[in-house]
């Protein structure tokens, strides 16, 4: 996928998206500096030199911006190789590269499960963009046939797996690894 991403709420002319890559950028900064509690639109502004209001007519919320974060990751991860003959080692590929996508930063790791969660309007259609981008991934890794009972299964056991390391449940390393036992025990 090409650096220019279609925002959420409209076309990026080159300037703006220029200012929304700024503006992602500093959030990760401003995320590792002071958590989810202490992110907010203005602060991020403040530290991408633009006016708050500018922000805001980028993101909605600090829930946005975080998953404005990591869709662009996760769209900019690249796709597992489809060449193996092993369907399951496929789709445990796309799986631990979406559970590992943001274990090296424990501060986003947490605010994407708390930012993926919420109901801003925003919010929600990038989570519907994520899920589907993970859905496109596993049934790429299954084909020549994707089962989507089982596709579907596979997607609530990464969910699952999200939200559990992101509630503290143990390390983004090991869930990716409990990930992959329990999807090869799903996995035909």
């Amino acid at each position: 996928m090409s650096g220019n991403y279609e925002s959420t709420r409209r076309r990026l002319t080159a300037k703006q998206a220029e200012t929304v890559s700024r503006l992602t950028k500093c959030a990760v900064e401003v995320l590792r500096e002071g958590g989810f509690a202490g992110l907010t639109v203005r602060l991020v502004a403040a530290r991408a030199g633009v006016a708050p209001a500018t922000a805001y007519t980028y993101f909605s919320s600090k829930e946005h911006l975080v998953a404005e974060v990591f869709w662009r990751r996760l769209a900019e991860m690249p796709r597992e190789d489809a060449t193996s003959d092993d369907r399951t080692a496929r789709a445990v590929a796309v799986l631990r590269s979406v559970a590992l996508l943001v274990s090296d930063e424990p501060e986003l790791a947490a605010a994407v499960t708390t930012a993926l969660l919420g109901r801003d309007p925003d919010v929600e259609h990038l989570r519907a963009r994520v899920g589907l981008e993970i859905r496109e991934r596993l049934i790429a890794a299954l084909e020549p046939e994707p089962d989507q009972d089982l596709v579907e299964a596979l997607e609530l056991l990464y969910s699952g797996a999200l939200v559990r390391a992101g509630m503290g449940y143990g390390s983004y390393t090991r869930i990716a690894d409990r990930l992959e036992i329990s999807a090869r025990m799903i996995l035909p």
